[in-house]
């Protein structure tokens, strides 16, 4: 289950009185955010006991207000409202930073990402005494470049280890990277993290990636209106090998890097540990919805979701009103252009062994993990 126990995630664990560790989680309703804010209380979390302050844009959501947290509605785009809120946080000993914004070009990516991190850190580093530790999450658009430009930079290959250089083209995570490693500089003994995911499977309706929710509210479509689920993708997509990084995982390694002398002042991969084909998820999805899906057929115009799901605002309306799911907009939980992409390319893989090599051993099978994110999508009634 993890490299610190099994069995544990989801069992009643009863809040405790005394802090050892006090966490804030940059991006807490966010696709990892919200596995810390559930793993992050829990009795036997290494580090612990721990307290959670957990920092998001928006206000608290329905499905995250059960987590033992401390929740600030807060922009970090604002430099003046971060300053503002988070320098009164001068019990933070780690800075579990999981968050980005969307902008049309990867330079404006980099200013306005570049901007938030930078913000986050210089209102609690200097008001923080006894902070010791800071992870950074980013991913695997460090090894392939930004969405928008890949087809265009050529690649280092496949599977990607952590000492590869920097792609030649701006990419938003390298100048978070080096925002990192000033600002740590100013303060003696303070050490640093960064982690790498894949496509990353986990619950967040708020999440701007979210792979499996977003294929979950096109199965639900699909069953409400009748039709077969249908493969948006290309035959690479449904045959190549592909890797994933479930949410509790990543979660998981971002705790041990900050509590672990033997991941200090270093980045990491990760991933589940293993592979597998669309063409089985696809089996799966479909079985969980309760809907005939179809296989990968070669020939024909190639639909995509975008295209597909572009008039299906109001059917989503019935069916949430329907099924009396928690209320959303089709365009805040369809984000069908990361599902176009993921479903299209071929295999890329990363290496963990370096993870393995300081001493993260976690692991998940990647189709429990598909199926379990869809279950928690429905416990929460997101999707039907």
């Amino acid at each position: 289950m993890s490299w610190w126990w099994a069995g544990t995630i989801g069992a009643a664990k009863a809040r405790p009185t005394k802090h050892q560790s006090v966490a804030l989680v940059v991006g807490v309703t966010g696709i990892v955010g919200n596995s810390l804010a559930e793993i992050l209380p829990l009795s036997d979390t290494p580090g612990g006991p721990w307290k959670v302050y957990g920092i998001a844009r928006r206000p608290q959501p329905s499905w995250n207000a059960d987590h033992p947290i401390t929740y600030i509605q807060c922009d970090i785009s604002d430099p003046q409202q971060t300053r503002h809120k988070l320098s009164k946080l001068i019990d933070v000993t780690h800075i579990f930073y999981a968050t980005w914004s969307s902008r049309p070009t990867e330079p404006e990516n980099c200013a306005v990402n570049g901007a938030m991190l930078r913000n986050v850190l210089e209102a609690v580093i200097p008001h923080a005494p006894n902070l010791q530790h800071i992870c950074l999450q980013t991913g695997r658009k460090h090894y392939v470049g930004p969405f928008a430009m890949q087809g265009q930079i050529k690649l280092n290959d496949s599977p990607y280890h952590e000492n590869l250089p920097r792609l030649d083209t701006p990419n938003f995570y390298y100048v978070q990277e080096d925002i990192l490693m000033e600002e740590v500089k100013k303060k003696e003994g303070l050490t640093w993290s960064v982690h790498r995911p894949s496509v990353i499977f986990g619950f967040s309706p708020y999440s701007l990636i979210n792979i499996v929710g977003c294929l979950c509210v096109y199965a639900a479509i699909c069953k409400h209106e009748g039709t077969k689920l249908k493969f948006p993708g290309t035959r690479v997509g449904w045959e190549d090998y592909m890797d994933a990084s479930d949410a509790e995982l990543t979660a998981e390694q971002l705790i041990w890097a900050a509590v672990d002398p033997n991941a200090k002042n270093e980045a990491f991969n990760c991933s589940n540990g293993d592979v597998y084909k669309w063409k089985h998820l696809w089996k799966a999805l479909a079985q969980k919805f309760e809907v005939e899906y179809e296989e990968f057929v070669d020939g024909g115009e190639r639909l995509t979701l975008e295209e597909m799901m572009k008039d299906k605002g109001e059917v989503w309306d019935q069916i949430v009103k329907k099924k009396g799911l928690v209320p959303t907009k089709l365009e805040e939980v369809g984000c069908w252009w990361i599902a176009d992409y993921v479903l299209t390319y071929g295999t890329i893989l990363d290496s963990m062994n370096k993870s393995k090599e300081h001493g993260f051993f976690g692991f998940r099978n990647s189709i429990s993990s598909f199926a379990s994110w869809i279950d928690k999508m429905k416990a929460y009634k997101i999707v039907p």
